[in-house]
């Protein structure tokens, strides 16, 4: 039984806006608003003053608050189109635009970090041309610190509220930026105590730090994007709870995979291989809603299976119900069979048949003597595993 997906938006719905989870896309907005005021400003005193001071670690340091002024405004380009309802060709929504931002925000910065690393190594093989750092850029670079620490603890502790990978991501970048910058500090401290590489030395490990940072975003998006599953904890907690519903009796092929900050969860449950196709229906429901219900999940498919077909032979091969009633027929002899109620159960590569005999042939001589029939036709017969006859008919 495959369930619903998220449902779609008409085409005429498409062009008007309507997040789907409003609190989140205000707080990230608000969040990513601030964040960019507060690296415009960085960007044009850390470039402008190691410019000016002849610190080339401040300089790179600015140019990481450009990298977050840019990425900030993807990050409000992905919230808001990662927040569009689903529509006819993405009927799983967009959540997954926050993954690619993501994948773009971390390239960037490793390619960044990369020529920032490579900059400073060349420079630093030119020891003649270093210069001593003004004290100004000292100042600078305080500043820079306390902010951006500032911006992570504000920014982790809204992406925390609101549940969202893509603002977690920017937080954490923010505290590499203040890592950055302590990095930097001691880099010009070292210069204006007379170590004049230490200024170009901290450049070199803003780069390494910047790349490291980008590499580590872009591999947590790309596993995203490949259909990675869930942790394994997270993975047997779901497990339990589809375990847990009322009807089922074993689980099998569960599969998860990320979509943004939520998961898509597939599961084979098997149930009792006799019941009625509204009861099985009934369970999955009831399996589906209790993962939707206790973990962070957008959505759940449930097949219905009679049996472990992980481990049962396989039905494939096994004729359809008009050929079964016409195998029957003329095994049996009764051309009239088709006339009664038939009921077939594919198990284990084989078939269980359950006749319910017309009002008109409950004798009880008629109904054993087909019962003895079909009990003969078993032994030899290699579709047939059980067939049983029944005098009145069943409700289903």
């Amino acid at each position: 039984m495959k369930n619903h997906a998220p449902p779609q938006q008409s085409r005429a719905d498409i062009g008007a806006f309507e997040p789907t989870n409003p609190e989140r896309f205000a707080a990230a907005q608000k969040s990513t608003w601030v964040s960019i005021v507060i690296n415009l400003l960085l960007t044009f005193f850390q470039v402008a003053g190691g410019f000016f001071a002849h610190s080339q670690a401040l300089m790179a340091d600015g140019l990481h608050s450009l990298s977050d002024l840019l990425s900030d405004v993807l990050v409000l380009y992905a919230n808001r189109h990662g927040n569009r309802h689903a529509d006819a060709n993405h009927p799983y929504g967009h959540a997954r635009v926050e993954t690619a931002a993501t994948l773009i925000l971390g390239a960037f910065l490793a390619a960044l970090g990369a020529g920032l690393l490579v900059a400073a190594a060349m420079r630093l093989q030119q020891p003649d041309a270093l210069r001593a750092v003004n004290p100004l850029a000292l100042a600078i670079a305080v500043i820079a610190l306390i902010a951006k620490e500032g911006m992570f603890r504000y920014m982790l502790a809204v992406a925390k509220r609101v549940r969202s990978q893509m603002l977690v991501a920017n937080a954490w970048h923010a505290r590499s930026d203040a890592a950055s910058s302590l990095v930097v500090i001691v880099g010009i401290v070292g210069n204006l105590l007379g170590y004049t590489f230490f200024d170009l030395l901290a450049a070199a490990v803003v780069g390494v730090m910047i790349a490291h940072m980008g590499g580590k975003l872009a591999l947590e998006a790309m596993a995203e994007l490949i259909d990675t599953g869930l942790d394994e904890e997270e993975v047997d907690a779901i497990r339990q709870t589809l375990l847990n519903t009322h009807g089922v009796r074993g689980l099998h092929e569960l599969r998860t995979r990320k979509m943004a900050d939520n998961a898509l969860v597939d599961a084979h449950i098997v149930v009792d291989p006799k019941i009625s196709v509204s009861e099985g229906h009934h369970i999955a429901e009831s399996a589906r809603y209790a993962v939707l219900n206790k973990h962070h999940v957008m959505d759940v498919m449930v097949h219905i299976d009679p049996e472990d077909d992980m481990q049962a032979k396989s039905n494939a091969h096994l004729p359809g119900r008009p050929g079964l009633l016409a195998h029957l027929a003329e095994r049996l002899g009764d051309a009239s069979l088709t006339s009664n109620r038939v009921v077939f159960h594919y198990l284990d590569g084989k078939v269980d048949a359950e006749i319910y005999l017309a009002a008109v042939r409950q004798q009880p001589e008629q109904a054993d003597a087909l019962q003895a029939r079909c009990d003969e036709l078993v032994h030899d017969d290699e579709l047939f595993r059980a067939i049983h006859v029944h005098r009145s008919h069943a409700q289903n």
